[in-house]
């Protein structure tokens, strides 16, 4: 391959009047041999430009991102997707640790992450010569092999970040070898304060802090469509709702034993309490927190700190790191625990901390609170930082009035954005806080008198005014339920908090705002004052000027609304220009918190949308548009967030709408014509949303667009709807595989609700068809299987009698298919199963006509019998509801067959002991309904107790539940694994779901209607007539049952007769 060809192109890509047909230059080339590895050429040769060697790097990552793992043909093809050649990515591995360490930063960062990439798919496989590579260069007296060799071994530890503990053998293995050489090295280098000696300090730290951290993976195969990780790991929270990242953690003790993990805190402990060189602060302050040094603190605060929070705490942790977290708690916590305290003196003292650094030590000292040993410690500290660290931070700045001045929509970001870094100083300040006036009784009572003197002092400083309600509405929860403040709580709303509503000055209003919205639950004594708070809060949302008070009132106002029934009625006479105003501030803000706000506020009045419906969802639709094509979009998390949110948003107007149609036409006194017109205009409106989403296309917003379609259609669906069948087809088959059981409640709509439509087009059946066959033949999980099969379910049940005989051997020939592979859960076993039985009811001799005439290929004979028996062996796997009602329905019509295949005769002692085992789940199911319904007329208000959480000084907090985890015996090996198989067999038919219901049963069938069949009439009429008509095989049927099963039997034709005569159904 020649270089200088690829040179020549690389240059073009960066010339605009040549990139076009540079970039059609490197697409003609990429697949031949030995591409790639010139790439690498490229990026380390000094000989060639540096803009060429950027270019050169990223288009070596994309290629390595692409196309270096292995790929299989596409399902039907034969011919596989384009591969770097193994000879290539030989080269590439036998050279790319030597380009990261001859390369500029810039470059460096391109090939760290190809590397990252590589031994994701390679490592240990097919390369486990990049531990020898790493531990070469490691050994190096080069300064930039041994950092280039660091920069590689992260990547090698980030990349198992992701892995269960089970899976990160081969990085333990190699870390054996490698973290006692990190350990000398930065032990060697600590007392050298210079750049480089510290950025390899740190480059240590952060694979230490990699090691030994967090590790997560994700539930299930299919990759996360949401940019939510960031947040996830940012919170530490157990699992992310969104994309179902669930966090596991994992210290490998293995590897840190106490006296190897005791020589690295003393290195931490050294790193945080060592100087920084003075001459860092003749740089600017916005820019020193990227300063090395600072850096390396940060890194070592957030190693301790995490070990503290997730293995320093004996009464939270599990088992097998009960040990560890008492030898850390005490042999570090304390002499940690010293060096922070002189980090807060520093801050105090108005010595320069970055806000990072800052922000762990906080967290640290958080966790430190609930410990006897570090409390002790911090005890007689505790009132100098609350009033000289923590309230200053908490105190309005410079730096927010400038901020407020020049970008009040930018403040407004800042305030509500959690991981914004100027905002986590304070967030820590403030939960550090909470947490020790909720548990020791010094620290509540000496903060509040220390915010009472400012309030009550009428010449203290605005911006302490400010500090001061930050800190009590801060602790509002934990005031709410002591009895010696809740009661004065009124008060100081009355005497501090309604005058500031009023204040010249903005953040004054906007921080009263924000404490109404804290106290929001408090039980006013007086009317006039709950009045008052409604009154000005809502002022300040029409009238104010100042967005972030605008933001704070509606927020306000929205809680006091939620929380006071009496505010909900103050304001009902304003619903029109308080909603109006939201809308507004919304478009201007793109302020994720108040489409949450509009929501619930449309679910408090949701009498009164219907008359603005159109206006706001049009609005809505606006500002949905805006944010999509918005430059910033594709780089800004909070777009995304905030584009769900309208679309959520739309989504509760559209269901407000549809459940109070019949009481809008009642209170509004409006037409049907009228309503009718709204719908439509509504559906317009979102149907633009939709096309804008899909058009685009946006599949992180797929399942919104889908809730808001199905919202569209339960009641009618317009021909426009129709047409979005097709779309959504189309859609279907590019990228919207993994959708498929967020369309299903709108493809059961398209089904359930305008069945003749549905059956006016073949095309509309085909569509559907065609989608559940795509799911039962493909890989998109079992989930989806079991919703394509439901579907198909539904369609014969909707269509019976209605002429869709050419269908129904498709679909039964579809489920049946997949039962003769692999079948992991009884729920898609028996939800396949479940079709050919609705098929069974629809037209009997056309389901067995379908089955003598169905071969697979791995047996010769009809699948009559295999099916009938593996429906016999899984009776008692149907559970919930409609699956056992439509299993006796479908077992009276196989027992009741005039010409029984051979089949149905060898399984006869089954058929009534299998129904009689079904109606007993059925009782129980009813029982459980009623019991329900009853315990939800009876349930008590909750009454409202002091909860006292604190502590002694001498104690540490308990976590019960842990504890009790800890202090169960284990059980032997392997018997506890047959304990719970034992449990399963006996349990599971009467296991919660089994009562409750399946999760598929609420796409309901013309089987659950009032109106539908009677379970009990069904099989008792069938019986009977067989024993009018047959009795021989009556006898047949009945003579295997015991007495207890024939006394069940006449139990249910008694519970017929009298369903019969009643006229109803589902009670026992």
């Amino acid at each position: 391959m020649d270089p200088n060809r690829i040179i020549q192109a690389l240059k073009g890509t960066i010339d605009p009047n040549l990139r076009l047909a540079a970039e059609n230059e490197l697409n003609q080339s990429y697949k031949i041999i030995n591409f790639a590895p010139t790439l690498l050429q490229i990026i380390v040769s000094d000989q060639v430009e540096f803009p060429v060697r950027q270019a050169a790097a990223i288009y070596l990552k994309n290629m390595v991102s692409q196309y270096w793992q292995d790929r299989e043909p596409p399902p039907g093809e034969v011919i596989f997707p384009f591969n770097i050649h193994e000879n290539d990515r030989q080269q590439i591995r036998d050279n790319i640790v030597e380009g990261i360490i001859q390369s500029p930063d810039s470059v460096r960062a391109q090939l760290t992450v190809c590397l990252r990439a590589i031994i994701k798919h390679d490592f240990p496989g097919r390369w486990t010569g990049i531990v020898d590579k790493i531990g070469m260069y490691l050994q190096s007296q080069n300064g930039a092999s041994g950092y280039g060799s660091l920069l590689a071994l992260y990547q090698l530890v980030k990349t198992y970040e992701y892995k269960k503990a089970e899976e990160r053998d081969p990085l333990l293995a190699a870390m054996q070898l490698f973290l006692p050489r990190i350990q000398q090295q930065i032990t060697e280098l600590l007392p050298d304060s210079t750049v480089f000696s510290v950025l390899i300090q740190k480059q240590i730290l952060k694979i230490f802090h990699a090691l030994v951290q967090v590790g997560c993976y994700r539930v299930g195969d299919s990759p996360c469509q949401r940019r939510c990780s960031r947040i996830c790991l940012v919170l530490f929270s157990p699992s992310c709702p969104v994309c179902a990242l669930v966090f596991q953690y994992s210290l490998p003790l293995q590897l840190v034993s106490n006296t190897i993990m005791t020589q690295w805190m003393e290195i931490l402990r050294a790193v945080i309490d060592r100087g920084v060189p003075p001459e860092t602060l003749e740089i600017d302050e916005d820019d020193r927190p990227e300063l090395v040094w600072w850096k390396c603190k940060k890194w070592a605060l957030h190693i301790i700190t995490r070990l503290f929070e997730r293995y320093g705490s004996p009464g939270n942790v599990t088992k097998e790191y009960f040990e560890f977290a008492d030898f850390f708690l005490k042999t570090y916590a304390v002499g940690i625990q010293q060096v922070l305290l002189k980090v807060m003196d520093q801050h105090r003292q108005k010595h320069y901390v970055t806000p990072h650094v800052l922000q762990q030590a906080l967290n640290y000292l958080n966790q430190g609170v609930s410990h006897s040993l570090t409390w002790k410690q911090m005890k007689p500290h505790m009132q100098t930082i609350s009033q000289e660290v923590i309230f200053p931070l908490m105190c309005y700045k410079d730096e927010d009035e400038k901020l407020w001045l020049e970008d009040p929509y930018e403040y407004i970001r800042m305030k509500f954005n959690v991981y914004d870094d100027h905002a986590f100083p304070t967030t820590a300040a403030q939960s550090l806080l909470c947490k020790a006036a909720k548990k020791r009784k010094e620290v509540l009572p000496k903060m509040m008198d220390f915010c009472h003197q400012i309030l009550m002092d009428p010449n203290s400083d605005p911006r302490k005014k400010d500090g001061a309600l930050h800190v009590i509405g801060s602790l509002a929860e934990l005031l709410l339920k002591k009895r010696a403040y809740k009661d004065q709580m009124e008060l100081l709303l009355q005497n501090y908090v309604f005058p500031l509503l009023n204040s010249n000055l903005g953040y004054l209003r906007a921080r009263s705002c924000w404490v109404l919205h804290s106290f929001s639950p408090l039980q006013f004594h007086n009317e006039l004052n709950l009045r008052n708070a409604v009154e000005l809060v809502k002022r300040n949302l029409i009238v104010d000027k100042e967005m972030p008070v605008k933001v704070e009132a509606a927020i306000a106002l929205q809680t006091l609304v939620s929380n006071q029934e009496q505010a909900k009625v103050y304001i009902r006479p304003f619903i029109r220009p308080v909603m109006q105003e939201l809308l507004h501030v919304i478009k201007e803000t793109e302020n994720d918190d108040l489409t949450s706000v509009i929501q619930k506020m449309i679910c408090e009045y949701n009498e009164e949308v219907a008359i603005i419906a159109i206006d706001m969802t049009q609005n809505l639709a606006e500002i949905f548009s805006k944010v999509l094509q918005s430059d910033e979009y594709e780089e800004s998390e909070d777009k995304t967030v905030m584009a769900l949110g309208i679309l959520s948003t739309i989504d509760t107007i559209l269901t407000v709408m549809e459940d109070h149609k019949e009481v809008y036409i009642t209170l509004i006194l409006v037409s049907l014509l009228f309503l009718f017109q709204i719908t439509q205009q509504l559906e317009g409106i979102c149907l633009q949303v939709i096309g804008l989403v899909l058009q685009k296309p946006i599949i992180e917003f797929y399942e919104e667009i889908l809730s808001l379609a199905f919202g569209l259609t339960c009641q009618a669906i317009s021909p426009q709807m129709w047409q979005l069948l097709g779309v959504l087809y189309d859609v279907f088959q590019q990228d919207c595989f993994d959708y498929f059981t967020d369309m299903m409640p709108l493809l059961h709509n398209y089904v359930t609700v305008d069945t003749d439509m549905l059956l006016s087009n073949p095309k509309h059946l085909e569509v559907i068809y065609t989608m559940c066959k795509k799911v039962l033949t493909g890989d998109a999980g079992e989930d989806a299987e079991c919703h394509a099969a439901k579907l198909l379910e539904v369609i014969i049940l909707q269509c019976r009698g209605r002429g869709i005989d050419q269908c129904v051997p498709l679909f039964v020939e579809a489920v049946l298919e997949r039962l003769t592979r692999g079948v992991k859960s009884n729920e898609l076993r028996t939800m396949c199963l479940q079709v050919a039985i609705a098929a069974l009811y629809y037209n009997p001799a056309l389901l067995i006509h379908t089955l003598e005439n169905i071969r697979f290929p791995h047996s010769p004979e009809p699948i009559t019998a295999q099916f009938i028996n593996q429906w016999m062996n899984d009776t008692d796997c149907f559970l919930g509801l409609h699956d056992r009602k439509m299993c006796i329905i479908g077992l009276s019509v196989l027992m009741e067959l005039p010409s029984r295949p051979p089949a149905v005769e060898a399984v006869v002692a089954q058929i009534v002991p299998s129904i009689l085992l079904l109606f007993l789940g059925l009782k129980h199911v009813y029982a459980s309904r009623v019991l329900a319904k009853q315990d939800a007329l009876t349930r008590a208000p909750p009454t409202e107790e002091e909860e006292n959480e604190e502590i002694p000084s001498d104690e540490d907090e308990a976590n019960e539940s842990k504890q009790k985890m800890q202090e169960q015996p284990s059980a032997p090996v392997g018997q506890e694994e047959e304990e719970d198989e034992d449990d399963d067999d006996d349990d599971d038919y009467w296991d919660e779901d089994g009562l409750e219901g399946t999760p598929l049963e609420e796409y309901s069938t013309t089987l659950d209607y009032d109106n539908g069949e009677d379970e009990y009439q069904f099989f008792t009429t069938a019986l009977l007539k067989i024993q009018s008509n047959d009795a021989v095989w009556y006898q047949s049927l009945t003579a295997p049952l015991s007495d207890d099963q024939k006394k069940q039997l006449q139990e249910i034709y008694s519970l017929a007769q009298q369903r019969r005569s009643a006229g109803v159904k589902g009670q026992w």
